[in-house]
């Protein structure tokens, strides 16, 4: 049993590498590809609904907050740095942190707040390129965030659930 667990502490530290590492990676190579190849504006592919369209953005999510790159900045570093407490000091106390599937929801958060960090700090504004018409434009960045955030909202319901039964 001991060999098991430290196995599953292995496998728990690997997440907490491995999957930030390979998102961010994702996510700086594709913008830096339409950065490098595209014009802001270009439609680079469309294949039904969707398009891949290089976005120069300014804002947040939605559009909101255009041209406030600093304050932005501000609140990704903020961003960035609680889910890094989260993730090093605050899951070993709290078993909830502990399960894999919210290991897995909080490195995604981390991996997707960062590949947009290092956008506003490198460049002033936040690479998009995918658009599927009904949605504003995204990033593997994006995605990532908004994956992380659905497993740790569902794992959430789901305790919620379990405490009032």
């Amino acid at each position: 049993m001991q060999k098991a667990d430290t196995l599953l502490r292995s496998w728990r530290g690997l997440v907490l590498f491995i999957v930030p590492l390979l998102v961010v990676t994702a996510d700086q190579l594709t913008k830096n590809l339409w950065i490098r190849t595209y014009p802001e504006g270009y439609l680079i592919y469309k294949l039904g609904f969707i398009r891949i369209v290089h976005v120069q953005n300014t804002g947040s999510a939605f559009g909101i907050f255009q041209d406030q790159s600093f304050i932005l900045t501000i609140v990704a570093i903020v961003g960035v740095t609680v889910i890094l407490s989260i993730l090093l000091f605050l899951r070993n106390r709290y078993q909830f942190l502990r399960t894999m599937p919210n290991l897995i929801g909080l490195s995604l958060m981390l991996a997707g707040s960062t590949g947009n960090l290092i956008d506003r700090l490198r460049i002033g504004h936040v690479t998009d390129f995918l658009d599927v018409g009904f949605w504003p434009v995204f990033n593997v960045a994006d995605s990532s965030l908004v994956i992380g955030e659905v497993i740790i909202a569902y794992s959430l319901l789901r305790l919620a659930l379990a405490k009032k039964d």
